[in-house]
């Protein structure tokens, strides 16, 4: 069945094409946050584990929603983890021995990454495309993301 919600297959298609993108980025953040829950060590490890539980369960529903718009423009969302890791920003790679700081320096640059992409985005979402929900929707991921950065970079001080 057609999707008639006001955008054109053309726009749709084209911010689609960035939701995937944020759906592999939210996705592999996600991952890399459950790995610091796991794998965390040091002297403040439970306050950490619990700092990084609450995070990678907010990015569930997050990438939940993601794949919610996606489907909401008409289209299927990715749901591979091959697919992901072609698709994203963000590099799978974890460079550090396990600690708390090493964690948090790397979950703080992927969550300014995504900042960057998603700002990018809110306003050709809007213009060029014609999809003030999307538009908005991004603009609330984004909060989210400069909240999370900015308790991450607290850690830092």
């Amino acid at each position: 069945m057609n999707t008639n919600i006001g955008i054109s297959e053309e726009n749709r298609q084209a911010i689609v094409n960035e939701l995937v993108k944020l759906l592999a980025d939210e996705y592999v953040l996600y991952t890399k946050t459950r790995n610091a829950h796991w794998n965390v060590e040091g002297e403040d490890f439970y306050n950490k584990h619990k700092l990084f539980e609450a995070q990678f369960e907010q990015l569930a529903e997050t990438v939940d929603s993601v794949a919610e718009r996606i489907r909401s423009l008409g289209h299927y969302a990715p749901a591979t983890l091959k697919d992901f890791l072609a698709l994203t920003h963000l590099t799978e790679k974890n460079e550090n021995d396990n600690s708390a700081i090493g964690f948090i320096k790397e979950l703080l640059a992927d969550h300014e990454t995504i900042c960057v992409h998603l700002r990018e985005n809110i306003i050709p979402f809007a213009d060029t495309y014609k999809d003030l929900g999307t538009s908005d929707f991004i603009t609330g991921l984004l909060e989210e993301h400069e909240k999370t950065a900015w308790f991450l970079r607290s850690h830092l001080k």
